[in-house]
């Protein structure tokens, strides 16, 4: 089935283009979850409320992009409102100091792998993580964070330089 297929089977709420479009998108954006969500029920959650919303948006869907790339924006979206209804950001990006522990890392060295980059992505506190995530890995600008999240443009520049400060040490150890 092409992604034109899919998204007009997924407009008519047709059950086999929906699963057509889990199938083909549902392993990376479990991925995405993973990485604003402090465990896998939780990403879990978040990924099914993602396409839960995916199906609810389709025919909002413009092909002038790309279809992963929509999905992402709106598992992403998702991933953060989850955040913000549990309020993990409250008191986590207005931090002005904060200890992080390195010792359960020493033994990482040069073998850094994908699993335990993000293990040590997990162990940031939840403002860091996002800001991190939002602005290393999605591309999003700090005033589009700041915009996302509520927080000033600096409040995210800060928060993204200390969690990139605290993983330049975890790899270097």
């Amino acid at each position: 089935m092409t992604d034109d297929e899919i998204i007009e089977g997924c407009v008519k709420k047709k059950a086999l283009a929906q699963k057509a479009l889990y199938d083909k998108f549902s392993k990376k954006m479990m991925g995405v979850c993973q990485r604003y969500c402090d465990s896998q029920e939780e990403a879990e959650d978040v990924m099914q409320n993602g396409f839960i919303n995916v199906f609810e948006k389709i025919d909002s869907f413009k092909a002038s992009g790309s279809l992963e790339g929509w999905i992402r924006k709106i598992v992403v979206n998702t991933a953060l409102s989850s955040i913000r209804k549990s309020k993990k950001m409250e008191g986590s990006v207005e931090i002005g100091s904060i200890e992080l522990t390195l010792e359960d890392y020493t033994h990482l060295g040069e073998s850094l792998g994908a699993k335990e980059l993000l293990k040590i992505i997990h162990s940031l506190p939840t403002g860091f993580k996002t800001v991190f995530n939002l602005h290393a890995i999605e591309g999003y600008s700090h005033k589009e964070i700041g915009d996302m999240l509520g927080i000033t443009e600096g409040t995210s520049k800060s928060q993204y330089s200390r969690a990139k400060a605290y993983l330049q040490k975890v790899i270097t150890l």
